[in-house]
């Protein structure tokens, strides 16, 4: 899909990074006007590195609860953001299931992006831990007016 620079905003989606931003991640979520964390940081200065790259919206996961980023990290984040409404949880099964169009969950190390219950429901995968024969991965949108004009799954080496 073309996309036209500056009509969109590009949204970089990731999770389960454990601690660790490897140089290919921070390579490729350089430029990205929102940057989504859909839990697992387990780092406080890997959630400090990822503000000065650009605005983000996280969520706790299942090995952050020791961890302080602050009140704007939670177990559920919902937000606007171009015309659209995002959920960001750890957990697919803490997603609202209505009154979203873009959801994202984190946790099994897998990626997938796929239409369910009316919205887009996206998975990046694991930026530093992939499980099976999976390679490390975020996952990307381009946005805007109101729709999500192109979503993908960017494999990390």
């Amino acid at each position: 899909m073309q996309i036209q620079e500056g009509h969109a905003k590009r949204i970089d989606i990731v999770s389960d990074t454990h601690g660790h931003l490897s140089a290919e991640l921070l390579e490729q979520i350089a430029g990205a006007d929102l940057i989504v964390h859909a839990g697992d940081l387990t780092s406080e200065m890997d959630y400090e590195h990822l503000c000065c790259i650009a605005p983000v919206r996280a969520v706790l996961g299942n090995n952050d609860y020791y961890r302080d980023y602050g009140p704007d990290v939670a177990r559920l984040c919902e937000f606007d953001y171009e015309g659209l409404r995002f959920a960001v949880a750890h957990y697919q099964e803490d997603l609202p299931v209505t009154g979203v169009d873009v959801a994202v969950c984190g946790h099994t190390h897998r990626s997938k992006i796929e239409r369910s219950c009316g919205r887009l429901l996206i998975n990046p995968g694991s930026a530093t831990l992939p499980r099976g024969t999976r390679t490390p991965s975020i996952a990307r949108l381009y946005v805007g007016d109101g729709a999500v004009m192109s979503a993908e799954i960017i494999p990390l080496k």
